[in-house]
C-alpha cells in the first residue's frame, strides 16, 4: 500500500515537473536565438527533467525508510510504552548526526550500558542499589553515611505506604474494650530525615483510633538539620489542619541532653491517660494501640511494649520478628531472650510475656509512671536508661510486658549517627544504674567493662535524688529481681579475680589465640579481649570473656590430659565429658596448678605449655574477693 500511494506521487510531481519545463522551453522559443544552439538545449532540457526527477524520487525513497522505522516504533510502543519512548529519543539523537542511508541500520534500541557500583565495601550496596546511575550512588551513599539507613529510598517511599500485617492470626479474633484511656504518642528524634519523620507521624494518624488518639507530641533534642524546622513545622502545620481535632505539641532542647531527657521531656508535657514513647524512625501497625491500652486498663501498673518488626536499614522492607522478652547483659546492653517456660507451654503466641526489661520503646499510664520516677534524666546521650526504667518498674511493684498483637515496624540502623562510639556512654550509664539498683551485685557492670571496682575514674552524676526516690517507693533488692524475674541472669557470685593474668617471670600474658580454635596462647600484654580471664572459686578459669546468662557456656583452659603438652580452650561442658581438667588452684603472685594431673600453666621460650610446675608465677589483675 505505501509503495503504491508513493508511485502515485513520483507521477504526480513528475507531470508537474515536465509541464514546468515545457512551457519554459515553449516560450524561450519565439524569442531569437542561434539555431545552431537549438538541439543541444533541448537536449539539456529533457536530461535536467530526467535528473529532478531522479532526485525527487530519492528524497520521497528516503521518507518511506523513515516511515517504515516509524511504524516500527509505534508497534513495539504498543508492547512496551517505556521501551519505545527511550528508542524515539535514541533515533531522533541519530538522525541529527547521521546520512538517511544509514537510519535503517537504527531500528534495534541499543543496549543501556550499567553502571557498576561506585562504593562495593559500602553496608548500603550489599542486596540493595543494582542499576543505579553514579550520581546517584554517591547521593544515596552520601545520605547513609549521615542517617545510617537508606534516606534517598525513603525519600521515594509514599509516605502510607502497606505494611505487612505480621500479628498471629489469633490476634484478629480478639475484641477489645470500647471505653479504652486515651492516648498521648511521644516521638523523640535527633537530626532523623524528615521523610522519615513525616511516615511515623502519618503511619500513627492512619493507623489509630481517632477515639484514642488525643495527641502527638515531638521532641527533637537539639537537631541541626535545616529541613526540621521550617520544613517539618509545615508538615506538622498541615496535618494539624487536617486533623483539628488532635493536639500537636513540640518540643526543642537548647542543647543535645540525650535520649533518657528526651522521653521525660514527652512525658512532662503530655496530658493523655496512657503515653507512647516511640522512638521517630518507625511505623506502627494496624490495631496496634488496642491491645497495649487493653493491658494498661486491667492493670495500671504495667510498662507495656509493642513487638517491633525490623525495617531493614537498605531496602527498607519489612522482616518480621517473633515475639521475645527484652533482655540484658551484665554490661547492660540490650538483647533479645525466649519467654519464660511458663509462657511457652501456653502455646499461645497472641497472649502478652512478662519481659525482665523494656527495649526503650514503651506504653504505660502517664500518671503512674510519673509516680515511680519517669525516666532518669542523668543517663547521658545513649543506653542504660530501659534497663534501669525496667528493673525500677519491677522491683518497685510494677510489671513489664511485651504485648505480641501490638506491631511497630523499626529502623535497625546500620550505625548511630550522632556519636561515633556508643560505648563511652553506655559505660557510663550502665555505672550509674549498677551504683543506685544493684546493691551487692554492682560490681559485676565493672567486672563486665573490665573496670576496677574502686576509682575506675568516671563520673556518673549525682545519685542521690534517684536512691531517694527508691526508698520512698520502698523498693525490693536486686537479689529479689535476680530470683524472681530475671533468674536467668547469671549472679557471678563466685567470681574472684579478673582482669589479664600476667606471668611475672615470663613478663607474658594469657590470651586466647587464634579464633575459631581451641589452643591458648602465651602473648605480650595488652590487657584487652583476649587477654581477659575470670577466675571462679571454684576452679574455673575462662580467657577471652565471659558469659551473662546460665543458659551460656563458658570457655575453660584446660589440662586436655597429654604429657607436656599446650593447654586447651573449650566451652566447659564439653570440656568436662571429654575428661579433661578444668578446675585450678591458684594464688596471686603463684603458680596455677591443675586440679587433677597437679601439673602447672608455665611459658617456656615464648610457648605456653602444662608441664611439671618449675614454680612459675602469675598475677591476675583485679581482685574481688580473697581466696
Amino acid at each position: 500500500m505505501r509503495a503504491s500511494v508513493l508511485k502515485r506521487v513520483v507521477l504526480v510531481l513528475g507531470g508537474f515537473g515536465m509541464v514546468f519545463y515545457v512551457s519554459t522551453f515553449l516560450r524561450s522559443t519565439h524569442e531569437p536565438a542561434d539555431k545552431e544552439l537549438e538541439e543541444p538545449r533541448i537536449i539539456r532540457f529533457f536530461s535536467d527533467v530526467q535528473k529532478n526527477i531522479s532526485d525527487i524520487f530519492n528524497v520521497l525513497q528516503a521518507f518511506e525508510q523513515k516511515q517504515i522505522i516509524m511504524h516500527k516504533m509505534l508497534d513495539e510502543d504498543r508492547r512496551n510504552p517505556r521501551a519505545a519512548a527511550e528508542v524515539k529519543q535514541l533515533l531522533v539523537k541519530k538522525q541529527a548526526e547521521q546520512p538517511d542511508a544509514e537510519i535503517k541500520d537504527q531500528q534495534k534500541p541499543p543496549k543501556e550500558k550499567k553502571s557498576d557500583k561506585l562504593y562495593p565495601d559500602s553496608a548500603l550496596f550489599k542486596e540493595w542499589g543494582e542499576n543505579l546511575s553514579e550520581d546517584v550512588q554517591t547521593e544515596a551513599q552520601s545520605l547513609y553515611l549521615k542517617y545510617g539507613y537508606n534516606v534517598y529510598l525513603s525519600d521515594r517511599l509514599p509516605l502510607d505506604r502497606a505494611l505487612p500485617d505480621t500479628r498471629d492470626k489469633r490476634c484478629m479474633k480478639k475484641i477489645y474494650p470500647k471505653d479504652l484511656p486515651s492516648l498521648g504518642v511521644v516521638l523523640i528524634y535527633l537530626n532523623e530525615a524528615l521523610s522519615v519523620i513525616k511516615r511515623a507521624v502519618r503511619s500513627i494518624i492512619d493507623r489509630t483510633s481517632k477515639n484514642l488518639l488525643k495527641e502527638i507530641i515531638l521532641v527533637d533534642d537539639n537537631s541541626s538539620n535545616d529541613d526540621l524546622k521550617e520544613d517539618l513545622d509545615a508538615y506538622m502545620k498541615m496535618i494539624e489542619q487536617q486533623n483539628p481535632s488532635l493536639r500537636i505539641t513540640r518540643v526543642r532542647h537548647s542543647e543535645q541532653r540525650g535520649l533518657a531527657h528526651a522521653r521525660a521531656s514527652g512525658w512532662e508535657v503530655a496530658t493523655a491517660d496512657v503515653v507512647a514513647i516511640l522512638d521517630a524512625h518507625i511505623e506502627v501497625n494496624e490495631l496496634w494501640a488496642e491491645p497495649l491500652l487493653t493491658q494498661i486498663k486491667g492493670d495500671r501498673t504495667v510498662v507495656t511494649s509493642p513487638v517491633f518488626d525490623r525495617i531493614n536499614f537498605d531496602d527498607l522492607k519489612v522482616t518480621e520478628y517473633q515475639p521475645a522478652s527484652h533482655a540484658f547483659d551484665w554490661a547492660l546492653w540490650c538483647m533479645y531472650e525466649s519467654f519464660s517456660d511458663d509462657y511457652i507451654k501456653l502455646q499461645d503466641g497472641s497472649l502478652p510475656g512478662k519481659s525482665p526489661s523494656v527495649m526503650g520503646i514503651l506504653v504505660a499510664d502517664r500518671k503512674y509512671l510519673g509516680e515511680i520516677g519517669v525516666i532518669d534524666k542523668g543517663m547521658k546521650v545513649y543506653g542504660g536508661e530501659n534497663v534501669e526504667l525496667g528493673i525500677r518498674v519491677w522491683t518497685c511493684g510494677g510489671s513489664v510486658e511485651v504485648v505480641p498483637c501490638s506491631r511497630i515496624a523499626h529502623i535497625e540502623r546500620a550505625h548511630k549517627p550522632y556519636i561515633p562510639d556508643l560505648s563511652h556512654a553506655m559505660k557510663r550509664n550502665a555505672l550509674r544504674v549498677a551504683e543506685i539498683w544493684m546493691d551487692e551485685y554492682k560490681h559485676n557492670v565493672n567486672l563486665a567493662w573490665n573496670l576496677p571496682f574502686e576509682n575506675h575514674g568516671i563520673d556518673i552524676g549525682d545519685i542521690s535524688e534517684r536512691k531517694k526516690l527508691r526508698e520512698t517507693l520502698k523498693c525490693k533488692s536486686f537479689k529479689w529481681y535476680l530470683e524472681n524475674v530475671y533468674p536467668k541472669l547469671d549472679p557471678w557470685d563466685n567470681i574472684v579475680a579478673y582482669g589479664g593474668l600476667k606471668n611475672l617471670d615470663a613478663d607474658m600474658c594469657l590470651d586466647q589465640g587464634p579464633v575459631p580454635g581451641n589452643t591458648p596462647i602465651a602473648y605480650n600484654c595488652y590487657y584487652y579481649g583476649p587477654q581477659l580471664t575470670y577466675y571462679r572459686s571454684n576452679g574455673e578459669l575462662y580467657i577471652g570473656g565471659i558469659k551473662s546468662h546460665k543458659y551460656n557456656d563458658n570457655r575453660c583452659v584446660t589440662d586436655v590430659g597429654k604429657k607436656d603438652t599446650e593447654p586447651g580452650l573449650y566451652n566447659c561442658k564439653e570440656a568436662m565429658q571429654k575428661g579433661m581438667g578444668i578446675y585450678w588452684d591458684f594464688t596471686q603472685g603463684k603458680e596455677m596448678k591443675n586440679r587433677d594431673s597437679k601439673k602447672c600453666l608455665e611459658i617456656k621460650k615464648g610457648k605456653l605449655l602444662i608441664q611439671e610446675c618449675s614454680g612459675q608465677r602469675w598475677e591476675i589483675q583485679n581482685i574481688v574477693k580473697p581466696f
